[in-house]
């Protein structure tokens, strides 16, 4: 019993920091205004990792590179505690955990991007006018613009955060396969 309350609240702490990593390199390529609450709060939590790998990995592309890096890390870091939870040894996770450790980065996204569409989908229907909705149509406009282009209006209805959510189940099913593959080799 202890082990699975031990797993969920290490599943929840590095889900939520991994996924603030990687939404702070996401409001960075699509140029969020820094001075909003959002920002600002995740800017919070996150510049402890970002600001000393910056020293040493820089920003190329448009992508702050030293978020990516203290995401890998970070699921690196739950990798080797999960193990040594469930009692195998820390070490078992190298090599081949450093793979695992890209695809879970990559989860984190899958769901991360689910997340802020759900919740922009339930804004959009309770509260049209909410503070959080310009951020949230700013950061996934984006990823549903194409989707737009394939998938048309329905009645007046907006159906491409359906699709892009299903989009990300099916990423989310692909990445549970490959990290099994990565974790078997």
């Amino acid at each position: 019993m202890l082990v699975e309350i031990a797993r969920l609240l290490l599943d929840l702490v590095f889900s939520l920091f991994g996924a603030l990593l990687l939404l702070r390199v996401w409001m960075q390529a699509t140029r969020l205004p820094p001075r909003n609450p959002l920002s600002q709060g995740v800017f919070q939590f996150t510049n402890w990792i970002v600001l000393p790998l910056r020293r040493i990995v820089p920003g190329v592309g448009g992508i702050d590179w030293a978020c990516v890096i203290g995401a890998w890390l970070a699921a690196i870091a739950y990798l080797v505690l999960i193990t040594a939870v469930v009692g195998v040894s820390p070490v078992s996770v190298f090599p081949r955990g450093l793979l695992v450790a890209l695809v879970l980065v990559a989860k984190w996204g899958a769901n991360l991007v689910m997340w802020l569409t759900l919740l922009m989908a339930v804004l959009s229907w309770v509260n049209p006018r909410a503070t959080a909705m310009p951020i949230l149509q700013h950061l996934l406009d984006p990823l549903l613009r194409p989707i737009r282009r394939v998938i048309p209006m329905v009645g007046g209805f907006d159906l491409s955060p359906l699709g892009l959510f299903l989009l990300m189940q099916i990423l989310l099913i692909v990445l549970a396969r490959l990290s099994l593959f990565f974790a078997t080799l």
